[in-house]
């Protein structure tokens, strides 16, 4: 299943959280050719998309939801909090192939990859 499959003509964007995490990739690569073309793809992503900068208003959707899901007990991991925090102040959905962590954020529409 493809990204334009799911979500089609929608505006895109992505969490600097994201584009981080694309980045450790590239330099986590054990190999050469796979760094090189794990580079290329994350910085022709980068250069598509503007990563979205974690803001005041970022951090007051992380705060919330961080302090929601500690009270539910269902803590996600940090850099998915950010991420759906990112998604929530912006008024946007997450396509992920990860829908189980973040269909635990209350507000944020998920799209399941």
């Amino acid at each position: 299943m493809s990204l334009e499959s799911v979500v089609g003509e929608q505006d895109r964007a992505i969490s600097v959280i994201t584009a981080s995490e694309l980045l450790h990739s590239v330099h986590r690569a054990g190999d050469d050719r796979i760094r090189t073309r794990r580079q290329a793809f994350v910085e022709f992503l980068i250069s598509s998309i503007e990563p979205l900068p974690i803001t005041t208003s970022v951090a007051r959707a992380h705060a919330e939801i961080w302090a929601q899901l500690e009270r539910n007990g269902e803590v996600i991991g940090a850099h998915d909090m950010w991420i759906a925090a990112t998604a929530v102040s912006h008024g946007m959905e997450v396509a992920t192939a990860n829908a189980v962590e973040f269909e635990r954020v209350p507000g944020l529409a998920v799209v399941a990859l």
